[in-house]
């Protein structure tokens, strides 16, 4: 694999740069195996439809050929299980969670980890936290029957949010 060069232009990036220096999809670090890709989260229904809707020529076309995208603002109907499950961005720059590289936050470096982008100090801070979501993983398997979707949505639907497959759980 040649390393390639992505340059951001959109609402929240200018001039922004960085470097693809993995294959797509491959060589993740070993104590983070997310259970779905950047393309099957958007694919089911995740951020109310309204996430990433201004930088699709940063990914794949084929990332958004069956994305669930709101036409307008945000609608968390059309999220896979109907519910909002997300703070708002101020919420998460309140909290800390937001750093300059990916001013979206968790799912933005999600999508150019998976593209290849590595960036040590972050890639370790972002799987600290994807590893987090796993008590979540657990509160669900506890309190829910198998499949029973019904059974604490807004939890599930995050979970999707992390690239936990919570449809299986």
């Amino acid at each position: 694999m040649v390393p390639f060069e992505v340059i951001v232009n959109d609402r929240m990036q200018q001039g922004y740069r960085y470097w693809c220096v993995e294959p797509i999809g491959d060589h993740f670090s070993a104590d983070f195996k997310p259970q779905l890709t950047p393309k099957e989260m958007l694919e089911l229904g995740v951020f109310a439809g309204k996430y990433m809707t201004d930088c699709k020529q940063e990914f794949p076309d084929d990332w958004f050929e069956n994305a669930v995208q709101a036409p307008g603002r945000r609608d968390p109907h059309l999220n896979f299980f109907g519910v909002d499950a997300s703070l708002s961005l101020r919420e998460w720059q309140k909290k800390g969670w937001i750093f300059p590289e990916d001013p979206r936050g968790w799912f933005q470096w999600y999508c150019r980890y998976f593209m290849g982008r590595r960036i040590d100090f972050e890639d370790k801070r972002q799987i600290g936290r994807w590893k987090a979501m796993r008590r979540h993983v657990l509160a669900v398997e506890k309190n829910c029957m198998i499949g029973d979707w019904g059974c604490r949505p807004r939890q599930r639907q995050a979970l999707l949010h992390w690239a936990y497959d919570s449809r299986v759980i």
